[in-house]
């Protein structure tokens, strides 16, 4: 008895999609086999990566309250810098999120702050794939970056305002691109 389809190991194909195979890794040999129709899109994967909080809301009075326990200077530091998230457009909500304040596109997250000890960290979810022309992002993770404030370190205030700005148009991209995939 003949068969009636022939079965097509891709797994391997979305693992180096998903774990972000460095340009070229994934050659053509490895789906020679494979008709396209059963290799998925790459934008579509990373697209579907958005850290995503339905519970976001416009105003979280939970943030309100964690400011309140954080008046010190570093806490002052925080909400300075939350501010500029917030006000980065009508379409901003947040959600305290891992027990600090996050900011999202609706409910997509783009950015949060944190206090720490001695420092406090304003970061960008997709940090990594934003451009930081003064370098002040830190962090080595595939996703994630942030920058370091206390009140004896200086940061170029304009650039910090300017990567916040870079993340919020960057998820709001990747939101609508997101919307125009699952709307096909």
């Amino acid at each position: 008895m003949e068969k009636c389809h022939t079965r097509y190991n891709i797994l391997p194909i979305l693992l180096k999609l998903l774990i972000g195979a460095p340009s070229g890794f994934l050659a053509r040999r490895d789906y020679a086999n494979i008709p396209d129709h059963f290799i998925p899109n790459i934008n579509e994967i990373a697209m579907t990566q958005l850290m995503r909080f339905p519970t976001s809301v416009k105003r979280d009075l939970a943030i309100d309250t964690w400011m309140h326990k954080h008046a010190d200077q570093l806490g002052a530091i925080a909400q300075r810098w939350f501010e500029v998230m917030r006000a980065c457009g009508d379409d901003v909500r947040e959600v305290l999120h891992d027990g600090h304040p996050t900011a999202c596109v609706d409910d997509a997250a783009f950015s949060y702050v944190n206090v720490f000890k001695a420092h406090v960290n304003v970061g960008f979810f997709r940090g990594a794939e934003i451009a930081d022309p003064h370098r002040i992002l830190e962090g080595t993770g595939k996703f994630m970056r942030h920058v370091k404030l206390n009140s004896s370190r200086d940061v170029d205030a304009d650039a910090l305002r300017k990567l916040i700005e870079t993340a919020y148009i960057d998820m709001k991209r990747r939101v609508k691109a997101e919307a125009s995939l699952t709307s096909r």
